[in-house]
């Protein structure tokens, strides 16, 4: 599949989940075994202090996790994530890139940074994450 194949393939994914709709996700980069989507941040999104609820570093971090495993299987369901808080979130954007570091036939563990994004274009590492992601053919096996 070509670049081009691949970034299209995961836009209509991505378009397909009314969550991600409604919060306005964007895919910024999806190849095989790496994906990057981004989300501008809206009042809505943030907690009592003003920095984005982790709610919303939690989603963004999960589906990026699963659009880097499931690249490798066609699709993919996350088995299991964790998340570390390491910075409170400023900026106006955030971004999530996942990338695949083991696979095996059924299933990937995946890493993703998250930064919120400054309006200078800084980035600020907020989060990182951890999941397991495994092919949908995994999951009615057994």
């Amino acid at each position: 599949m070509t670049p081009q194949d691949m970034q299209a393939l995961g836009e209509r994914v991505l378009a397909a989940q009314p969550f991600s709709r409604f919060l306005g996700a964007r895919l910024d980069r999806f190849v095989e075994g790496e994906a990057q989507l981004s989300l501008a941040l809206r009042p809505e999104f943030l907690q009592q202090h003003g920095r984005p609820h982790g709610g919303i570093l939690s989603y963004l971090a999960d589906n990026a996790l699963t659009f880097a495993g499931g690249s490798l299987y066609g699709d993919g369901l996350t088995l299991e994530f964790k998340i570390n808080y390491t910075k409170a979130a400023k900026g106006d954007t955030l971004v999530a890139r996942a990338r695949v570091e083991s696979s095996g036939r059924q299933a990937a563990v995946c890493r993703c940074d998250l930064f919120s994004v400054a309006e200078d274009g800084s980035e600020t590492l907020c989060a990182v994450a951890q999941g397991t992601i495994m092919a949908p053919t995994a999951a009615t096996a057994g």
